[in-house]
């Protein structure tokens, strides 16, 4: 089973915010300016070596408190240093973000294959061109919701690019037939499950999964267990089969987490510290 750690919601105390640097680019695939937020690590200079996390809903992280969150683990020694992306949603959030290849039952996330560009080919490069000379030690890729499913389906099918997925609260229900359907079944037709099962096993990727007993009340199958929990417990289940260990996934559970950005910003420091966490005695970084 993979790692499972239940957390009680505690406060998080911050002096002071590291402050983002916005830039603005143009996308000839989604046909909008794409506004960024970097949040950068105090030591990084050009020919330094840096971790690169990318967020989908930008827009979030100042409530979220990021560039706090930031601070408070560079202040006490907790993370290596990481340039965190953040990239503002679009007023067509629900076309963007979803599993590119293939819409929901409703026909969202048309769009996503078109997003999965931007970021590849757009998005890639730009933050390359303007950190010249620094190095990516590694690349991942987190979001919220189905800012979640979005970030685990582009790292799970561009395993070159990335090599971790952080999702909050994910929107692991994506399913290709109305669950109200008679023919429903979980096994077949939740998507990103299916693209699991159907994928192949890629050494070296990592998976950490948040969720909140508090997410949602629905109990399809009527196991007591909240549909959220439910479906990314089961999508852990296919990663476990599909061939990745213990150490490959982290799973974080909040007894009173809710779907919400308070709760996320409880969890985020859990993320990056598993990430890219100082660890005296291992070495590990």
């Amino acid at each position: 089973m993979a790692e499972i750690l239940i957390f009680e919601l505690m406060p998080i105390m911050n002096a002071a915010a590291i402050l983002p640097e916005t830039i603005q680019i143009p996308s000839r695939f989604l046909k909008r300016m794409v506004q960024v937020d970097l949040f950068l690590p105090y030591s990084l200079e050009n020919g330094g070596k840096v971790h690169l996390l990318l967020i989908n809903d930008g827009q979030n992280l100042e409530e979220m408190g990021l560039g706090y969150l930031l601070n408070d683990l560079y202040a006490n020694q907790k993370i290596h240093p990481v340039l965190c992306a953040g990239i503002y949603a679009g007023n067509d959030r629900k076309m963007e973000y979803g599993v590119a290849g293939e819409t929901d039952y409703l026909g969202r996330g048309a769009s996503a294959g078109l997003y999965t560009s931007f970021i590849l080919e757009e998005l890639l490069p730009e933050l390359q061109l303007k950190f010249k000379g620094v190095s990516f030690i590694d690349k991942a890729f987190a979001g919220f919701s189905l800012g979640g499913l979005s970030a685990l389906d582009i790292v799970w099918n561009h395993p070159a690019q990335f090599n971790r997925a952080g999702v909050f609260s994910g929107s692991l229900w994506w399913r290709s037939v109305d669950q109200d359907e008679p023919g429903y079944a979980d096994d077949e037709h939740r998507i990103m499950q299916q693209q699991v099962r159907n994928g192949e096993y890629i050494p070296g990727l990592k998976f950490f999964f948040q969720c909140g007993n508090k997410d949602e009340t629905k109990d399809r199958n009527g196991n007591g267990i909240i549909d959220s929990v439910d479906d990314t417990l089961d999508l852990i289940k296919e990663l476990k089969e599909k061939g990745y260990k213990d150490n490959d996934i982290y799973y974080l559970e909040f007894p009173e987490g809710k779907h919400d950005i308070p709760t996320w910003s409880k969890a985020m420091p859990f993320f990056l510290e598993w990430s890219w966490g100082k660890d005296i005695e291992t070495g590990r970084s």
